[in-house]
């Protein structure tokens, strides 16, 4: 398995933007949960708007983190670094 440097926390941050996606998802969702609350929170349009950019600074964040994570582990050399971060910060933008 690749990497390990950083304890592989940088999955850490993916669990961060799965969770801001779902309460981007459910912000308007008038069901009731279990506690017999609405499951939305229903946060203005300019605060969901913030959590996009969350989303989008966190996935950024998450490429970094695990590109030096392969880099300083040994698992990529400093060419296929470079190469990598290349390749993912450009899927990320087209997205």
């Amino acid at each position: 398995m690749s990497g390990g440097h950083f304890d592989y926390k940088q999955w850490h941050i993916v669990n961060i933007v799965d969770e801001i996606e779902d309460l981007i998802c459910s912000n308007d969702d008038e069901s009731i949960n279990e506690w017999g609350d609405k499951r939305g929170k229903f946060y203005s349009e300019q605060t969901i708007k913030e959590f996009e950019t969350a989303v989008r600074y966190l996935q950024l964040a998450y490429v970094y983190a695990q590109r030096v994570d392969w880099l300083v582990s040994g698992d990529d050399g400093e060419d296929s670094f470079h190469s990598r971060l290349k390749e993912e910060l450009e899927y990320l933008r087209k997205e």
